[in-house]
């Protein structure tokens, strides 16, 4: 009894923690975007101190919400909490890997600056992940009720329900194995760019 408490204590908070990154997810590219927002905001500031330290948490806010949605991903990214909890597969992996590659342009790469290409770019790839999200989130996460289902059956609802959520047995948990060996070893990689980036930039500073 005390096992079956635990782990649904365990799934209830993994779940938990993928829907609130997805809603992170829509709130992160929204706060980069709203650029003219914040200098409409800046007029009221009058201390330079207080000015700069409003720039740099608008940048920070975003950067800090990437971080967490990227770490989310990759702690559920792996088969045996993807065969615990509902992960819209491919959806939510492949999100994550560009919300990875968000983060390294935004860190690394230029992506503060609002006339850098990759200010756009790293705009470009939140909003894609995001929309990835809510597809998978509405469509299969939260797809049709067996309620609903037993009243007004369709073959669209159940076939998502049982092939694309990783806890689907039998297709949902091969397909869950598929998108890990492919998007695990891509997230890999953009993590490794991301450090790679990270010392090319400590060592052109200690250069300049």
């Amino acid at each position: 009894m005390e096992h079956d408490v635990t782990k649904a204590l365990e799934v209830w908070t993994l779940q938990t923690l993928v829907n609130v990154s997805i809603l992170l997810g829509i709130l992160a590219p929204g706060l980069a975007l709203v650029q003219g927002y914040y200098r409409a905001l800046e007029k009221h500031l009058s201390l330079r101190v207080s000015i700069e330290l409003w720039r740099l948490t608008t940048v920070v806010l975003v950067d800090v919400i990437l971080v967490m949605i990227v770490l989310v991903g990759l702690l559920v990214l792996n088969p045996d909490i993807m065969a615990d909890i509902k992960i819209a597969v491919p959806f939510y992996p492949v999100a994550t890997i560009l919300f990875g590659a968000a983060l390294v342009l935004r860190l690394f790469h230029g992506g503060h600056d609002t006339d850098s290409p990759n200010f756009v770019r790293a705009l470009y790839l939140m909003f894609a992940a995001s929309a990835i999200n809510i597809l998978g989130f509405t469509f299969i996460a939260e797809a049709a009720s067996e309620e609903y289902l037993a009243k007004h059956p369709s073959l669209f609802w159940e076939y998502l329900k049982s092939h694309l959520r990783s806890n689907a047995d039998p297709f949902g948990l091969e397909l869950a194995q598929a998108t890990f060996s492919i998007c695990f070893p891509i997230l890999m990689a953009v993590l490794v760019w991301g450090c790679t980036s990270a010392i090319r930039q400590i060592k052109s500073a200690k250069g300049q």
